[in-house]
């Protein structure tokens, strides 16, 4: 395969000045200032580099989305690309200057959200830049949002509309085991439950105490017996929390539940069997809030139809990709799940996300970098 764009072309040097950059300013997801003096940085970048900015306010509190646009060509009507991003990470203001420095170790580059996923924004722009270099094609649209992390609640609404009559839709969170594509993803499910019970004095009179964390522990047993391996069906009981003191028979406890489902036949049954649940004392009262976060992102043919292209580009650039089935949500999931063909994991190689030991490894950043920019110049049906 002959490749549009060589890797001699990408700005290694320039992607890495602008990738530590964008790691040494901080952005907690609801930490909405934060987030926007990355947003600063970012816009100011794109336009260096000839794309079209629209800046839209954030809401809910938090930052501001980014939508960088190729040119679009005069007349006619051409096939559009989504590239989806985001800028917020896990990490709290000052863990940069504490137990995870941004700094070069070898081969590996550590720092918050140097993985997850600030070096998919910076190659996402460079390998616009390329395009925009290599001469006139479809239209691209980078949209970056500021809350991925915590399940993208203020822009769900503009990836979805973005999304509308895309071509496709390519998702630069980063790559998985050693550098796998993320070809389909489970739907993400949260579940808040509030156990009530009736608080007593638990030496004087516990007898009329109706303990709320004794039927929350019963619960717990419930929520985990939904688990099916076989299904790739996972309910996990995250957190837990109750009571007042250790001689008051507590009179609540709150729980929070996370789901990771394979498709929507599971999730729709799995949703119904928690809303369902109820205690076995009729003094006992439970508080089920349960609903889908992320929809399941299945493989379909035309998103394998795109794996099988980036593949072969793969090829042609020295290295093999494998597809990969992940648990974990992205924002890939909402386009998926309207039917634009999906690609995700197409950022950095590395490890460590949401962790201390978060990091990329440096060499993967050209090679992938040129299989974007390659990608968006031959994805099937573009022109």
């Amino acid at each position: 395969m002959s490749l549009a764009i060589d890797p001699s072309r990408v700005d290694e040097a320039g992607l890495l000045r602008e990738l530590r950059a964008f790691v040494e300013i901080e952005t907690p997801s609801r930490n909405g200032e934060a987030v926007n003096r990355l947003a600063d940085h970012v816009e100011a970048h794109a336009r260096r580099v000839g794309l079209d900015v629209e800046r839209r306010a954030g809401t809910l509190g938090f930052g501001d989305i980014l939508v960088l646009r190729t040119p679009r060509p005069v007349g006619g009507s051409v096939p559009r690309i989504l590239i989806l991003a985001h800028i917020d990470t896990v990490h709290a203001v000052g863990t940069l200057a504490g137990r995870l420095p941004l700094r070069r170790e070898g081969d590996r580059l550590y720092g918050p959200g140097v993985y997850d996923m600030k070096s998919g924004v910076a190659m996402a722009i460079e390998a616009m830049r390329l395009c925009l270099a290599h001469g006139p094609s479809h239209p691209v649209d980078l949209l970056i949002v500021p809350d991925e992390e915590v399940g993208s609640p203020s822009s769900r609404p503009a990836i979805e509309a973005l999304a509308q009559g895309a071509l496709a839709a390519l998702v630069v969170e980063p790559a998985r085991d050693g550098g796998k594509i993320v070809t389909a993803r489970k739907g993400v499910g949260l579940c808040d439950i509030t156990v009530r019970g009736r608080a007593a004095h638990a030496g004087v009179r516990p007898a009329d105490g109706r303990s709320a964390i004794r039927a929350a522990a019963r619960l717990v047993l419930e929520l985990e017996a939904l688990n099916d391996t076989e299904r790739g069906i996972t309910v996990t009981v995250g957190t837990i929390g109750g009571g007042t003191g250790r001689n008051t028979v507590p009179d609540e406890c709150r729980l929070q539940v996370d789901l990771r489902l394979p498709d929507m036949t599971s999730a729709e049954e799995i949703l119904k069997r928690i809303r369902a649940l109820r205690p076995v004392d009729p003094d006992i009262r439970y508080e089920i809030a349960a609903a889908l976060n992320r929809p399941p992102f299945a493989s379909s043919a035309a998103g394998l139809e795109v794996f099988d292209e980036a593949a072969r580009i793969a090829d042609a650039l020295g290295f093999r990709l494998e597809g990969v089935a992940t648990g974990g949500g992205s924002d890939g999931n909402f386009t998926a799940a309207l039917g634009i063909p999906t690609l995700d994991g197409l950022g950095a190689d590395g490890a460590g996300a949401h962790t201390l030991d978060e990091h990329i490894l440096l060499s993967s950043l050209v090679p992938r970098t040129a299989l974007l920019a390659n990608l968006l110049l031959r994805l099937p049906g573009a022109v």
